[in-house]
């Protein structure tokens, strides 16, 4: 696979508020735990440092996180773990409204992309209509889609 992978949209900057948000919740568990056992000394200082470390790692996978597209195919990045699939791998890209059920109501949450394989299962991507990058720009949303399906659509057509 290549290694020239581009997202073709900027992350938005609500990304920060989540990063930030970790941070205070990492900064409260630390003070938590140093309180309840009442650590002193290099207790604080492993406690710290290991948060601190699960942070920054956190933090940098919530700026990488999304979908990137390449001549040869597409790489979707989780938080957790990251999969590539190349276009020969995928039969179209489509719009997906997703809803939820809440005992007998249905909750609407919005268009997602989804990549559709050759032997009918599905790939959800990260890409979300109300998400983080995209909730007030719904016009970018769109464009993202149809820039992932033209890229599929011209792969097929080599």
């Amino acid at each position: 696979m290549a290694d020239n992978w581009v997202r073709p949209y900027e992350p938005g900057s609500g990304r920060w508020l989540v990063i930030a948000w970790e941070a205070f919740a990492l900064a409260m568990l630390s003070w938590a735990t140093v309180r309840q056992f009442d650590l002193i000394g290099h207790g604080v200082r492993v406690v710290a440092g290991l948060l601190a470390a699960v942070w920054t790692v956190g933090a940098w996978r919530i700026l990488r996180l999304g979908v990137y597209v390449s001549p040869e195919g597409v790489l979707i990045r989780g938080l957790l773990r990251s999969r590539v699939m190349s276009w020969r791998e995928i039969a179209g890209v489509r719009l997906h409204r997703a809803t939820h059920r809440l005992g007998p109501w249905r909750i609407e949450s919005g268009n997602t992309v989804l990549l559709e394989r050759l032997n009918g299962g599905t790939v959800y991507t990260e890409l979300w209509e109300k998400g983080l990058d995209f909730h007030s720009q719904p016009g970018v949303f769109l464009a993202v889609y149809h820039e992932i399906r033209n890229r599929h659509r011209s792969a097929a057509l080599e």
